[in-house]
């Protein structure tokens, strides 16, 4: 029988270190996924991260395995040890460019041989340890704004009836110059993800599409809009009327949010 899901996610991965570091709270968040959060076995997962930035579209064509990329520098030499051998996602990879070239993207391209970056591995290393779903990745383009992700989301929404977890993954307050282990939660930036929290499951949808108008210290909140637009991604692939649920909620060193949300289609 066809698997088909009804949800979509977006993932806050904050620190690379959430790989080894047991004292994150969103890492216990993430390895209690399959059993308190989302029971349910994808057939594969689509990873919109914040992490792939390119002019256009593109999608990662693997036949074999993903590579692990070790896209972080200065870590614990641990880090970068660690594997997250999932099998590609061909099959995937080319239902996604077909879908975005359906709906209006006129060009999406594909790289055969690019892994998974560590906004797909590092959670997935936690959500899916076993590393045997095919793991497909799509870029972002952070030239555009948060309409477009949206949209791109849109195109996306039939591969939910095909058992395709999609699942955008950045943080929901990303400003690396603010960071500061020896300081409280700055108030900017509980204000941001409060603000986030709320519109969300108000859904309203729009304002978080032009967030950069609607939102209270948005420019500071995310200086460069690679890790919110996988956001804009999974709302839109949710579809029409859905409801979002805040899954996990922790700011660490001052301002980086691992804010997580759960998109729920509406019944048809």
């Amino acid at each position: 029988m066809e698997v088909k899901l009804k949800d979509t996610f977006y993932i806050s991965h904050g620190s690379p270190t959430l790989s080894i570091d047991e004292t994150i709270p969103a890492r216990k968040f993430l390895q209690s996924w399959k059993k308190d959060v989302f029971p349910q076995r994808p057939t594969s997962i689509l990873v919109i991260s914040g992490h792939w930035d390119t002019a256009v579209p593109t999608v990662n064509v693997v036949d074999t395995t993903n590579d692990t990329i070790y896209d972080f520098y200065g870590f614990p030499k641990p880090m970068y040890q660690l594997k997250y051998p999932a099998p590609g996602a061909p099959h995937l990879a080319r239902r996604v460019k077909e879908l975005l070239k359906q709906s209006g993207f006129s060009r999406v391209d594909e790289d055969k041989k690019r892994g998974l970056d560590h906004g797909a591995w590092v959670p997935l290393l936690l959500m899916y340890p076993e590393a045997d779903i095919p793991v497909c990745q799509l870029s972002v383009q952070s030239d555009k704004d948060g309409t477009y992700h949206y949209n791109m989301g849109k195109a996306l929404a039939p591969l939910k009836d095909e058992g395709v977890l999609i699942m955008g993954s950045g943080s929901a307050v990303h400003n690396l110059r603010e960071l500061d282990p020896h300081s409280t939660v700055a108030p900017w930036a509980l204000e941001f993800d409060n603000w986030l929290k709320e519109a969300l499951l108000e859904g309203r949808y729009e304002d978080v599409n032009h967030y950069e108008q609607k939102a209270p210290h948005a420019k500071r909140a995310h200086p460069w809009p690679d890790h919110f637009y996988p956001l804009h991604v999974a709302i839109g692939a949710a579809g029409e009327n859905s409801k979002a649920n805040l899954i996990h909620s922790s700011i660490e060193l001052s301002s980086l949010s691992y804010a997580s949300y759960q998109f729920a289609s509406a019944a048809n």
